[in-house]
């Protein structure tokens, strides 16, 4: 698989898109082939502040349930409330489907994050 490029990657496998100071964070496609078919996804609430590294919701799949950590720090702006009816659109549409829309703190945030070829590299690909 190529990851997009205009994603930038943690070590835990979210993505996030920068679009100005705001980020749209969802989980890689690596991620999804590991959890299996999503069943539920919980995510906090609009206003939220999460920290980069820390937990900041969690998926649920057939296989296991498992922590989200966010990639960087600020404050939830909006949360994709289409997951509570289609969390499998996550396995469809790992690279497209963004969980939650985050105000960064601090752009420099997301300077220590991997581009599309150092996940892959840490893929082994």
């Amino acid at each position: 698989m190529s990851y997009p490029t205009d994603l930038k990657y943690t070590k835990d496998h979210e993505w996030i898109r920068l679009e100005g100071n705001t980020g749209a964070i969802g989980i890689t496609d690596f991620a999804q082939q590991q959890l299996g078919d999503v069943v539920y996804v919980e995510l906090p609430e609009v206003g939220t502040t999460v920290t980069a590294g820390q937990v900041f919701g969690t998926i649920e799949s057939v296989k296991a349930v498992s922590e989200l950590f966010a990639p960087v720090s600020g404050t939830i702006a909006e949360v994709n409330t289409s997951l509570k009816d289609r969390p499998d659109d996550v396995n469809s549409k790992p690279h497209e489907t963004w969980m939650v829309k985050v105000t960064l703190a601090s752009a420099a945030d997301a300077d220590g994050l991997l581009d599309a070829g150092a996940y892959e590299a840490l893929l082994g690909q």
